[in-house]
């Protein structure tokens, strides 16, 4: 396994990171604690879940994730080993059993949702507390045009955010702070406030990357660089349409199972260029996941990789990805590729 070096800490996460958002719909609590059991041995130390978790986003599996992790930390005593990372959800018309729909990033709401994770996952302590997506109106989850809001909502304060998550790390209860499903306007403001108001800074931005979506390129890469603020990377097989097992009539999977949650990720752009990055791998004599997985664990503002698998034999290849390396013609090959078909799944 490769480590790299979390933000500015002198913590090492796994290139290979473990998410777990399939734990508590199409993975059992066997099923989870085994995938654990795996991921741990094979040397990955990073994992990544969510209060909202599982997904797709139901009342009646919302915190099974968290507390499957909770029954494995307990079971096998090694939270020591381990760099665990969750997320507080945003406020959501459509996640209204979570506070009504109306989570703020305040005082009284973070300290609600650290402690109701802290509960499942039967821990005192959560490593890397993320902003699941941001509390004001902006562009995210497959959005790319800023929509100036017509009246601006009320929101918390970024610097009383801030405030209140320094002293859940001074309790504890917390380590370190990231943000997720960011912009780079959001990410300014978060570093600009931590550095002038001596509050806690980011060390992590969790976003989508893939094949599909190299957005992050644009604006947030060079804070990654600059700023070390590493990227976190989901759905980098966007959702298993790169691992080419939907070119099966039959397969079974999230965008089959959940078609209408994931319809970026079913555009006939998508598809079309996920066509061309699967026969490109092919050509290279290379397993399509494990050349997209590749792709992402090279790229030099990644901190993590966040994998996901519903069996064993796709968790196995996922962290085999880890030795993959891309002859440079190849990577020259995927970069024709994004310029005919670029982002389609953003």
């Amino acid at each position: 396994m490769i480590y790299s070096r979390l933000g500015h800490t002198d913590v090492k996460v796994s290139k290979i990171c473990l998410g777990t958002m399939t734990f508590g719909e199409q993975n059992s609590e066997k099923d989870a604690h085994e995938q654990l059991d795996y991921a741990l041995d094979s040397g990955i130390n990073f994992i990544d879940t969510a209060e909202l978790y599982a997904i797709p986003p139901r009342k009646e599996t919302q915190g099974l994730t968290e507390k499957y992790i909770g029954t494995w930390i307990k079971s096998r005593g090694k939270r020591d080993k381990i760099i665990l990372a969750t997320k507080i959800a945003g406020p959501s018309s459509h996640v209204t059993w979570i506070a009504g729909g109306k989570r703020r990033f305040n005082e009284k709401h973070l300290r609600e949702a650290v402690e109701g994770s802290l509960r499942r996952l039967q821990t005192d302590y959560i490593d890397l507390y993320q902003l699941h997506w941001p509390e004001r109106k902006t562009n995210f989850f497959g959005q790319l045009n800023f929509k100036v809001p017509a009246k601006e909502e009320e929101t918390t304060p970024i610097e009383e955010t801030l405030s209140a998550l320094q002293k859940l790390i001074q309790e504890g209860k917390i380590r370190f702070i990231g943000v997720s499903n960011e912009t780079p306007w959001g990410v300014c403001k978060f570093l600009h406030y931590a550095k002038s108001l001596n509050l806690p800074r980011i060390v992590s931005i969790q976003n989508p990357y893939s094949l599909l979506n190299r957005v992050y390129e644009i604006g947030l890469a060079e804070f990654s660089h600059r700023d070390k603020v590493g990227l976190l990377a989901y759905s980098p097989l966007a959702f298993g349409l790169l691992s080419g097992k939907y070119r099966n009539k039959n397969a079974t999977g999230r965008l089959t199972l959940f078609p209408d949650h994931f319809k970026r990720y079913s555009s006939p752009l998508s598809l079309k260029a996920a066509e061309k990055y699967i026969d490109l791998a092919q050509q290279w004599g290379l397993k399509p996941a494990q050349m997209a997985l590749a792709f992402v664990n090279t790229r030099p503002f990644v901190t993590s990789n966040i994998i996901g698998a519903t069996t064993m034999e796709q968790l196995k290849e996922n962290i085999d990805s880890i030795h993959v390396e891309l002859p440079k013609a190849l990577l020259k090959a995927i970069d024709k590729i994004h310029q005919e078909i670029p982002n389609p799944a953003p």
